[in-house]
């Protein structure tokens, strides 16, 4: 696959013999020829589990540092007092059974997360081949079903991010953009990676992590010693 010219500049500031820590990998990230959008820095950690099994399921939740730079927009399920507080917090929107035909008809998708009060879950569990293909099912394990929808929508927008594994035993995240700068890209780093290493299963035998890599919304990655 032939890449582009900017890739091509990207990847001659890499020194494919070297091992660098995450702080040199941001300084070379920073360093490479700038497209026309704020790039977002991405962590892909390749873990020895298997997700195929249970009991080595990687996944949870992390509040960034500095946040992502990006602003989440939150949909919250709830009735009531809940729902005023779900208001009051600063969620985007809010509702409950009258929102069912809205994302089932007409694919009203505006929204990063959901969160649901627990009484909810009834609703959206009729909701589930929509959205759990989109990854935006509210779980317990993400903090996402909870009656303290207040704490919920103040760690969304404050920059709480959730890793999980793929189907390769892969975590995928995001962790800030480029323009954060050093500091601050490597604060968020060593939180998600200690998030990480907390988590692991204590049914992980050998080697829990294989390999860290580091790379840009478009551009090339750095493999993280």
């Amino acid at each position: 696959m032939k890449r582009g010219k900017l890739y091509q500049e990207s990847e001659k500031l890499i020194d494919k013999t070297k091992n660098y820590d995450a702080k040199e990998a941001i300084e070379v990230f920073e360093k490479m020829p700038k497209r026309k959008f704020d790039e977002t820095l991405e962590l892909h950690v390749k873990l020895g589990v298997d997700s195929k099994q249970a009991d080595q399921q990687v996944r949870g939740t992390v509040v960034l540092p500095n946040g992502t730079g990006k602003t989440q927009k939150v949909l919250v399920f709830a009735k009531g007092d809940k729902a005023k507080e779900a208001e009051a917090a600063g969620a985007d929107y809010v509702g409950a059974e009258e929102l069912v035909p809205k994302i089932e008809k007409e694919n009203w998708f505006d929204y990063d997360v959901i969160v649901a009060t627990p009484d909810m879950m009834g609703i959206i569990g009729r909701l589930g081949r929509i959205l759990g293909p989109k990854g935006l099912m509210p779980n317990p394990k993400s903090g996402t079903v909870t009656m303290d929808v207040t704490k919920a929508v103040n760690e969304i927008k404050s920059g709480k991010v959730e890793y999980r594994l793929d189907k390769s035993n892969i975590i995928h995240l995001g962790f800030g953009k480029l323009s954060f700068g050093a500091d601050k890209l490597l604060e968020n780093y060593e939180t998600v990676m200690d998030a990480i290493i907390k988590a692991k299963p204590a049914a992980a035998k050998g080697q829990y992590i294989k390999s860290i890599a580091i790379s840009t919304t478009m551009g090339p990655s750095i493999y993280i010693d």
